[in-house]
């Protein structure tokens, strides 16, 4: 999925454009344990509750492509008779009024989920008609001709409310507040199917993770028993230690700076496209070459690519490169430099050592006092 079918999705939480037929919660206390369900018609709950779900349904549909809303394949063996996608779209087509389907499912991410504290499961079951489009790119709500039926599943943490002391309008006292325990926004759930090519895809499903860096593979295999990627940081290692097995002991200032340079300067020019970036092994091979890495020192690229990433076939250049500062260390000095002026920083040798030199322009400052010499 792209951004740009993301965000029409997400224009659906909302009471204009609600596609939500019918709601499913279970309420699971630490001990795992089941303490209270939700079975109902969507468009039958309260206003005010309607509105807080949209907002929780948002939120499980938001953050970056590629980090927090992460696009995820079945393997075949999962699409089989049996498999976990062969289950969720017997829940989606029951749309949610199989009861013992919905507890299957409750059961599946209570076994699996990864959590010590309390927390909410919600599934819903939505059909958004989709408009058809016009040559010019607007939406022509009578011109559809396909329906996109979906799950959508949200896990939120339950926790108390934090003590302190509220004004009692029934007795005019400031008192000690009572203690509630609340649904916070969601920190994992998922879409499925993928909504692709603004269609249907039961190939995918769309997985979200509140940190990037914590997945919960346990839920990823035994709820969707899809392939577990690497995080944005597992990328990001994976990708250094590309470089670094591939440049050896000539690894060199000037190139390192140059791959900055170059990832930075393919993301400004992919910032307009719908897809987010991505760079497979003839492309990080092209990066590599066009930063200045040598013929010779090509030649182990394929096999370090190969046994750094494994099944894992491309990177998210958001993921690899740095937009916000280009960082710099020593044992003792940590620098921060614009990360559109790394041409400012550059190597010497000065009396046989290796420093660095940075050039000033008109400004310098130290600790906020401006030095004049």
């Amino acid at each position: 999925m792209n951004k740009k079918e993301v965000l029409e999705i997400r224009r659906q939480f909302s009471p204009e454009n609600c596609a939500i037929t019918r709601i499913c919660g279970c309420y699971v206390d630490h001990e795992k344990e089941k303490k209270t369900e939700l079975k109902e018609a969507f468009l039958s709950l309260p206003e005010e509750e309607a509105f807080k779900y949209f907002d929780i349904f948002r939120h499980t549909l938001s953050g970056t492509l590629g980090k927090n809303m992460i696009d995820m394949e079945f393997p075949l063996a999962q699409e089989q008779h049996g498999g976990t996608q062969e289950f969720l779209l017997k829940l989606r087509d029951s749309r949610l009024e199989d009861d013992m389907l919905v507890e299957e499912f409750y059961d599946k991410v209570i076994a699996s989920y990864d959590y010590a504290e309390n927390y909410y499961i919600i599934l819903i079951h939505a059909v958004y008609d989709v408009p058809g489009k016009a040559s010019d790119g607007m939406e022509m709500f009578d011109a559809s001709d396909t329906v996109y039926e979906h799950l959508l599943c949200s896990i939120c943490p339950v926790n108390l409310s934090k003590a302190g002391l509220s004004y009692n309008a029934r007795t005019n006292h400031i008192e000690d507040r009572i203690r509630d325990w609340i649904v916070e926004a969601p920190v994992k759930g998922f879409l499925f199917p993928a909504f692709q090519d603004r269609a249907s895809d039961v190939h995918h499903v769309l997985y979200y993770t509140k940190k990037p860096e914590d997945l919960n593979p346990s839920f990823i295999d035994g709820v969707l028993g899809s392939q577990i990627p690497l995080t944005a940081g597992d990328q990001k290692t994976s990708f250094q230690a590309i470089v670094s097995d591939t440049l050896g002991d000539a690894c060199d200032y000037d190139v390192i700076r140059n791959i900055h340079d170059n990832l930075n300067e393919m993301l400004e020019e992919a910032k307009e496209e719908p897809e987010p970036l991505e760079l497979s092994k003839p492309d990080v091979k092209r990066l590599l070459e066009r930063s200045g890495v040598q013929p010779e020192q090509m030649e182990s690229f394929d096999k370090g690519f190969e046994e750094v990433m494994g099944e894992q076939k491309t990177f998210l250049a958001s993921n690899i490169a740095n937009t916000r500062t280009f960082q710099i260390e020593t044992p003792d000095i940590i620098l921060k430099v614009n990360p559109e002026r790394s041409d400012l920083v550059e190597t010497r040798e000065i009396d046989g050592r290796r420093c660095l030199v940075i050039a000033i322009d008109d400004h310098l400052e130290v600790n906020g006092i401006e030095i004049r010499r």
